[in-house]
């Protein structure tokens, strides 16, 4: 590990393996399947950090890992926040499309209990506003909104707890360039404003250099290389690295 003070950090992933269990029968043994190979990084305080490769390298599995839905099986996981929040790719994994945007953003201040219903709306109108949304939108339902508009209410309910560490996995790779450009500009907002550190998910990597300061590259779960953006974009040592490159051009 680097030379940085632990309040300079959110997140230490250290030499971590992990993976998933298959279902087992008659009290059988469930065969484990090893996804994450030995993988170390930080996370800084105030830093956009992205994660690349190919789909089915493993990056949803860290997501998973770091989130404590899965449990390492090697290495260890140390959160200097509150655990994180996570953005997903379809807004409908965390909208339900049978209640109002309202509610979905008021649903983890009811399941915290600290503050009353008044203080509640209150917070909820104050999000509302922070990711540029109309006050009308509250009585709308997810089906009744564009997509630019979901992710928007997607990312206010992530943030309505107020986590200092967010997971945003492939969170703009549904919507068209214009509405990612909207959405990354007002996660680079929020992190001013809110004094956020995000782990960026992502397959494209010209997204990855409009919005990150460091990079992981990943490979059949083991990460690669890593460095700030100019570096591995510019410089980029290893042969995947380079491939992901230049079919990115």
């Amino acid at each position: 590990m680097s030379n940085l003070q632990q309040d300079d950090l959110v997140l230490e992933v250290r030499h971590v393996s992990g993976g998933y269990r298959e279902p087992s029968l008659f009290g059988r043994s469930k065969k484990y399947h090893e996804v994450i190979h030995d993988v170390d990084f930080t996370v800084r305080h105030g830093e956009i950090m992205g994660l690349v490769g190919e789909s089915g390298t493993g990056k949803s599995t860290l997501a998973r890992l770091i989130l404590g839905l899965l449990q390492p099986e090697q290495g260890e996981i140390i959160h200097h926040t509150k655990r994180p929040q996570i953005i997903f790719q379809d807004p409908y994994s965390s909208l339900n499309p049978a209640y109002t945007v309202e509610w979905s953003i008021e649903e983890p201040l009811r399941i915290y209990g600290k503050y009353d219903a008044a203080e509640r709306k209150r917070r909820v109108r104050d999000m509302l506003e922070k990711v540029e949304l109309p006050a009308e939108v509250l009585h709308a339902k997810p089906d009744e909104l564009s997509g630019g508009q979901r992710q928007r209410v997607s990312i206010a309910a992530a943030l309505i707890r107020r986590p200092r560490f967010i997971i945003a996995d492939e969170p703009v790779s549904a919507l068209d360039v214009t509405i990612q450009a909207q959405i990354l500009k007002l996660l680079r907002d929020l992190r001013e404003e809110l004094d956020l550190s995000y782990l960026f998910i992502s397959h494209d990597l010209n997204v990855v250099y409009q919005l990150c300061d460091r990079v992981l590259v990943m490979k059949k779960g083991r990460v690669v290389e890593q460095g700030t953006i100019q570096e591995v974009f510019d410089h980029p040592q290893e042969e995947y690295t380079k491939s992901l490159l230049a079919a990115a051009e």
